[in-house]
């Protein structure tokens, strides 16, 4: 189906307006129940009698579909499994997708662990697959974004806990970190989903290829370094992935793609250090501000990756910054970031 003009104006709350724009197609008396939401505004549903999963992503909240609508076109015409879109309200905020079923990455390893390395394989193969095609136009995820980004730790994770957040340490950790994301993360830019990782994964073992991994959870798609999605899928702060797999999705992925090994590695770690630094900022913000403390329950896993990172040599000049500041994630700090 084409794109759907909204309802009509007299339709003031979200179900009504739900309600119309459903009424313009075939899933009008579907049946209806609640899916798993995630840090946005966005909420889902799942129709069946035909199946479908409605997206409501209200405008006046900052949610806009039209991205999610770009690359989930760019996505299905290079062949890889985005939710093909069925109807869209743009004015609204409505979209009727694919349902591509319930297998989760999480919840088909939880049943089956000794697949759990294939999958990951599965997955590194996509990303193998989207970096060789054209990137579209998108933001450039640059070192300076990523600076900016990584400095919510000490603007919302150390402030949210002690109250305290002084100026001048940030800006030395914006100029060294910056200096070591250009050091280490140069690349010709790729299309990076971002929030790659087992829940955002779907498997889908009677299609072929890369079509086999169902694709979640892309609007906020960057252009940057080929390997943060594999950080985001290996890093997960859901599930712990295997120490054999990690190992074996790297050297798959380097071995495939003919990237330089100790390059490629190097900038895994920078690159988890930035993406677990700014989600120590984002969970510590969306539990203070959003009353969303369900997150606080993920940050000492977090916590654990950015460890590791700041642990290797290259991370050594950060590491003398944020050692000294940066609080351990106690039950008792934790408390500091529960709305107030």
């Amino acid at each position: 189906m084409g794109a759907r003009t909204g309802p009509g104006s007299a339709m003031t709350t979200r179900p009504e307006k739900a309600a119309a724009f459903l009424a313009t197609t075939k899933w009008a008396n579907s049946a209806r129940a609640p899916l798993a939401g995630d840090a946005s505004n966005r909420r889902y549903e799942r129709l069946t009698n035909p199946d479908a999963v409605l997206m409501d992503a209200p405008s006046n909240t900052g949610e806009d579909i039209r991205p999610f609508i770009r690359i989930a076109q760019h996505l299905t015409q290079h062949g890889f499994s985005a939710p093909q879109i069925y109807a869209q309200d743009t004015e609204n905020g409505f979209l009727l997708l694919e349902d591509l079923g319930h297998d989760l990455f999480t919840r088909v390893i939880h049943d089956n662990p000794p697949i759990e390395t294939s999958l990951y394989k599965a997955a590194a193969d996509v990303l193998i697959r989207l970096h060789s095609v054209e990137c579209p136009e998108v933001t450039a995820f640059d070192s300076a974004l990523m600076t900016e980004q990584a400095g919510l730790v000490i603007t919302s994770y150390q402030h949210g806990i002690t109250g305290q957040s002084d100026p001048e340490t940030l800006g030395q950790f914006k100029s060294q970190f910056f200096d070591i994301l250009n050091e280490y993360t140069q690349a010709e830019p790729v299309l990076i989903l971002r929030d790659y990782h087992a829940e955002n994964l779907l498997w889908l073992p009677d299609r072929n290829g890369v079509a086999r991994v169902g694709l979640l959870d892309f609007q906020d798609a960057v252009a940057g370094h080929p390997a943060y999605d594999l950080v985001s899928l290996l890093q997960d702060i859901r599930r712990t992935v295997s120490p054999d797999t990690i190992t074996a999705t790297i050297k798959f992925y380097i071995d495939q793609t003919g990237q330089n090994a100790q390059q490629f590695t190097d900038a895994f770690t920078v690159l988890g250090v930035q993406r677990n630094l700014r989600i120590l900022g984002v969970f510590s913000r969306l539990s203070l501000d959003q009353n969303k403390t369900q997150y606080l329950d993920m940050i000492p896993q977090v916590w654990a990756h950015v460890q590791r990172g700041l642990q290797h040599p290259i991370m050594a000049p950060l590491a003398q910054i944020l050692d000294p500041i940066l609080p351990e994630p106690t039950p008792e700090n934790l408390q500091h970031l529960e709305p107030r």
